[in-house]
């Protein structure tokens, strides 16, 4: 019976979606393949990703989208007026280790979707997990990602090395920090009412 269910599982069972004035952030299914595909097939976007191959296929989206299953890695398909525009999530790469990842479609670049839907991310990490730190990096040829990282509170700790699949090399990045502290203070500073 309903009743018996309690508020929690009920809560569980339900996919989690995620809504912003402008966008909606949900788990990628295997029917939004092509679209993901088409929207990552671009050499540019893989260039400033760590993992996204080029070409990108069709097989290359549904394969991402049936491992979220085991990796427990959160993604979610960033959608404008319910159109496909790119991803974001936070990757677990080990214990204790978050990092937020994100890109969009070329065409959807320069309109503050990449902010809009890290900080709901980013609100979703903070609000539903115990870690205290979230990471994030941006090649140092991408200032539009650096910048995303920036308006969302992350504070620069330095330059990294990083390997990129596309490139066949490593490739310097920004390092990045957010921790929960400066998260609930930034929270807090954007809900305080200003008085004239």
């Amino acid at each position: 019976m309903l009743q018996d269910i309690t508020t929690p599982t009920l809560r569980e069972a339900r996919p989690c979606v995620l809504e912003t004035s402008r966008l909606t952030l949900r788990a990628p299914v295997l029917a939004d393949v092509a679209a993901i595909a088409r929207l990552a097939d671009d050499r540019v976007i893989a260039e400033n990703t760590r993992r996204l191959p080029h070409p990108y296929s069709e097989v290359d989206a549904a394969r991402f989208v049936r491992a979220l299953e085991q990796t427990g890695e959160t993604a979610f398909l960033i959608e404008h007026l319910d159109t496909p525009i790119g991803m974001v999530g936070i990757n677990r790469p080990a214990t204790g280790r978050a990092e937020l990842g994100y890109w969009l479609g070329v065409a959807h670049w320069g309109r503050g979707f990449g902010t809009e839907a890290a900080r709901a991310a980013i609100d979703h990490f903070f609000e539903t997990s115990e870690d205290n730190l979230l990471i994030g990096h941006a090649r140092v040829s991408n200032p539009a990602s650096r910048n995303i990282l920036e308006k969302c509170g992350f504070q620069w700790t330095g330059v990294e090395l990083h390997r990129f699949e596309v490139i066949g090399s490593s490739a310097p990045v920004d390092a990045f920090r957010l921790t929960r502290g400066v998260w609930s203070s930034l929270k807090a500073w954007a809900n305080a009412g200003r008085r004239s």
